[in-house]
């Protein structure tokens, strides 16, 4: 099974606008990151989740419509950001379907290092907004970083519409 965390976009500042959408940067990398994922990675997520704040699902909303997940698209809970990493790492070992969770720091980051290293304070990987990260079980509780891009990598002539 593979696991697919997806930090939001980049989102207009409390200040801005207190619902914290996303940006124009923030839709226009999300829009990348989930064509490259569709076209060029061919992912098969069976279901897209999200934290419930607009800008996990807006960025969520943008995967959906490239990826078009089998079981749609609908916000979960323990997916904000000071939720305890060890609600999903629970959930995850239940499921067997590659997922899709579009989140915030730090809690996608304590996810990463508590699955991995079961200690969710021992940073491993740096996220940025609107990027990605792929971990794969390879056994009952033992997972595995496969890779981590982020929308600076993408060239934008693989991914035009």
């Amino acid at each position: 099974m593979r696991v697919y965390l997806v930090q939001h976009g980049e989102a207009k500042s409390e200040e801005e606008d207190p619902a914290r959408p996303l940006t124009e940067k923030g839709l226009a990398d999300a829009r990348k990151m989930a064509n490259y994922a569709s076209r060029i990675l061919k992912l098969n997520v069976k279901k897209i989740l999200h934290s419930g704040k607009l800008r996990a699902e807006q960025t969520a909303d943008v995967f959906a419509e490239a990826l078009k997940p089998e079981n749609g698209i609908s916000e979960a809970d323990g997916l904000d950001p000071l939720a305890d990493p060890k609600i999903w790492a629970e959930r995850l070992e239940e499921l067997g379907e590659d997922l899709m969770l579009v989140g915030h720091l730090p809690h996608l980051s304590r996810l990463v290092s508590f699955l991995t290293l079961k200690s969710p304070e021992h940073e491993i990987i740096k996220f940025s907004m609107g990027g990605m990260v792929c971990l794969e079980r390879i056994k009952p509780k033992r997972w595995m970083i496969l890779w981590a891009i982020i929308p600076d990598m993408i060239p934008d002539q693989l991914v035009r519409e």
